[in-house]
């Protein structure tokens, strides 16, 4: 059998979205509908593993860039110093990495929550005599 290089693998996910048809507003009577409406909808997608990385690699490029910027800031302004930042994303149906902001429905919800903490400072070694 050939392994297949894992970038052209396909991970299945699953997206939900809500359905609002309007039926609700001006139902009239006291009888459930026959087909009562749902709250959300879901869809099975497939993504490529390799465009998923990519997508990810950005975004963690772009944080990466802007959390620089904070801590070139904060350094300029006292003696605070940035140790670790939690961000939630989503990702879409076509492979997209979204962040999720506060109060946001989807939150913690098919989120993934990426954790970045500062490197401890590694000493170098000694030289030997």
């Amino acid at each position: 059998m050939i392994d297949k290089n894992w970038q052209d693998e396909e991970l299945w996910i699953v997206t939900a979205s809500s359905s609002d048809n309007g039926s609700k507003s001006g139902a009239k009577g006291g009888f459930p509908s026959a087909n009562p409406p749902k709250d959300e909808e879901t869809k099975d997608s497939r993504i490529n593993a390799g465009m998923l990385a990519k997508q990810m690699s950005h975004f963690v490029g772009v944080i990466s860039n802007v959390f620089t910027d904070v801590q070139k800031q904060i350094a300029t302004q006292g003696e605070l110093q940035l140790d670790e930042i939690t961000l939630t994303v989503e990702i879409s149906s076509e492979a997209e990495i979204k962040l999720l902001g506060t109060g946001g429905k989807a939150a913690g919800k098919g989120a993934i929550e990426l954790k970045f903490k500062r490197s401890s400072p590694q000493s170098s070694p000694s030289p030997v005599n």
